[in-house]
């Protein structure tokens, strides 16, 4: 497969994933059917729940590709993938066994702005229109923090019962964690694969330019969600 057919593959998954209706992350359906009626622990089907958010979580996953695009050795994508864990972790549980509440719109908002940093970054575009380049570690690590309260979000959305609540969240964020390595054992296929070819770096501006533009598509769908329905 030429590199360019790559490119244009990466490309056109990208345009129908974030084409698509774009509060699709969130819990519905039987799934939310499913969480307000839990009454006791749910381990198993929580674990579930929250693979599931992330594999399809495509905002999440979108932040997780710009992390690694140029990431090649393995101590480094542990590491940063490691940061964001540790981050989005913290807030799912501070968020929702704490009551930390937040503007679900402001929040996604963020998250869509963090996908647009993350790309902006790998283009280089701190250096080159700026002068400086930010702490990339601990740029993750904030977003981070930033995506695990959109997840939380998500789930104060519902009346969780207090029974069990604290096995159900942390069974939630295993899967959460579960989802994000499948999910990121897929990335990693393609981008090793799609390395070896000739044209990687020559597509990869192209690229990240489309990543950017889909995280701004996010932000201004989150804003617009936000002031009109304010």
């Amino acid at each position: 497969m030429r590199s360019s057919t790559v490119c244009a593959l990466t490309i056109a998954l990208l345009a129908t994933v974030f084409a698509g209706d774009l509060g699709a992350h969130g819990v519905s359906g039987k799934d939310a059917v499913f969480l307000q009626s839990i009454q006791g622990r749910a381990i198993g089907p929580l674990m579930y729940l929250g693979a599931k958010h992330m594999v399809t979580g495509y905002d999440h996953l979108a932040f997780l590709v710009g992390v690694i695009f140029f990431l090649y050795r393995m101590k480094d994508i542990v590491q940063y993938v490691s940061l964001f864990t540790v981050g989005h972790s913290l807030t799912l549980l501070v968020g929702v066994l704490g009551g930390v509440r937040a503007n679900a719109y402001i929040i996604d908002a963020i998250i869509g702005f963090s996908v647009v940093y993350k790309a902006f970054d790998n283009i280089d575009g701190f250096k080159r229109f700026f002068g400086f380049q930010p702490n990339t570690r601990a740029a993750v690590l904030v977003f981070g923090l930033f995506h695990g309260f959109g997840l939380a979000t998500k789930l104060e959305d519902f009346a969780l019962s207090p029974n069990g609540l604290v096995a159900n969240i942390v069974s939630f964020n295993v899967g959460v964690e579960i989802g994000q390595v499948i999910a990121l054992t897929g990335v990693l296929l393609v981008l090793g694969y799609w390395r070896t070819r000739s044209g990687f770096l020559r597509h990869a501006f192209v690229t990240n330019g489309v990543l950017m533009a889909c995280g701004f598509l996010l932000v201004g769908y989150q804003l617009s969600g936000y002031f009109l329905g304010a």
